[in-house]
């Protein structure tokens, strides 16, 4: 049997997340034999803005479009999604703070298989997908039998598939609008109040195309010196993985991850940082990422184009003779 895919999109001022491509490459990966459509809710300019954007890329864009999801609740949407989906599907969706809120439920609702957090797919056997997990920090990979005849519910690591950039499919954006909100919205408990922005420090990292991050391999507060001399060699800013904040050697507007901003750098340079999917999922836009680190099987590794193993202590400072050397 084959099952539809579906890959539930999130978007911002009308502009797809990165995600969106990643998982059409996980969707393949999947089941490559597989219809792969993609789901959008919201409502305005910006939604319509984003199903055009993605219709490059899917064959089918399925909207749903109500005032009811300007600012998109999960509980309302997982009732809007188990009226439309078809029975038996898979549905992708990013496995951050949105996507795990949504998942869980919907599967219940579906009565699919839930599994969350998947970074790789090895196929489908005799109903079962083999997926393949991380544990313990990403050192540990997990591979795991999902039962998945009556479909399942998947959320994905965001940075663990590549983006498909190939946008050949000319899809068609198909209004779902009125079989979602049939019988009336569905219920919830839970209402939107307000959208409070995080505060901006002496540095806003969500704007800088060079970014020198530091992590718990560091060690001590005063060290902090040599990534500062490293940034300013590069002409970068300094930013940090939570375990730096939470010490409070840096501050909170600089930390990266999804517990903290955001950020499109167009080099990201890694220190001491294992790499842990909150991390990652704060780093967008596919920079290039060098990463040093003195253990060799850090999951930061996986997703670097340039890794360096040793301690950032001895390198570091090093490297920041040498570029100054260079720039003379």
């Amino acid at each position: 049997m084959t099952h539809p895919v579906f890959a539930y999109i999130l978007y911002e001022d009308g502009v797809a997340d990165d995600t969106a491509l990643e998982m059409l490459t996980a969707a393949a990966k999947l089941n490559p034999d597989a219809s792969i459509s993609a789901v959008v809710a919201g409502s305005g300019a910006g939604l319509d803005a984003v199903c055009n954007e993605i219709a490059a890329s899917y064959a089918e864009v399925w909207k749903i479009d109500n005032k009811a999801l300007a600012y998109v609740n999960a509980e309302v949407l997982r009732g809007m999604l188990a009226r439309i989906l078809p029975q038996g599907c898979i549905v992708l969706a990013a496995h951050d703070h949105f996507g795990m809120d949504l998942a869980a439920g919907l599967s219940i609702k579906l009565d699919a298989a839930y599994l969350p957090d998947a970074v790789d797919f090895e196929g489908i056997e005799n109903g079962k997908l083999k997926a393949v997990r991380e544990e313990y920090g990403g050192q540990v990979s997990t591979h795991v039998l999902c039962d998945i005849s009556k479909g399942a519910v998947i959320t994905v690591r965001p940075g663990s598939f590549a983006p498909d950039e190939s946008k050949s499919a000319g899809g068609q954006v198909l209004d779902k609008t009125a079989d979602a909100v049939e019988g009336g919205l569905p219920g919830g408990a839970r209402r939107f109040l307000e959208v409070v922005a995080a505060e901006v420090g002496d540095v806003d990292i969500t704007k800088s195309e060079i970014l020198v991050s530091v992590g718990r391999g560091i060690e001590d507060e005063d060290n902090l010196e040599i990534v500062f001399d490293l940034a300013e060699a590069m002409g970068a800013d300094v930013s940090c993985s939570r375990p730096i904040v939470d010490a409070k050697w840096l501050e909170k507007a600089r930390q990266v991850g999804t517990s903290g901003r955001t950020v499109k750098p167009k080099v990201y340079m890694a220190l001491g940082i294992s790499g842990s999917f909150q991390h990652i999922g704060g780093i967008k836009g596919s920079p290039f990422i060098v990463a040093i680190n003195k253990n060799s099987r850090a999951p930061i590794f996986k997703i670097a184009d340039v890794g360096i193993v040793d301690d950032i202590l001895d390198f570091v400072p090093e490297l920041t003779d040498k570029i100054n050397e260079i720039k003379g």
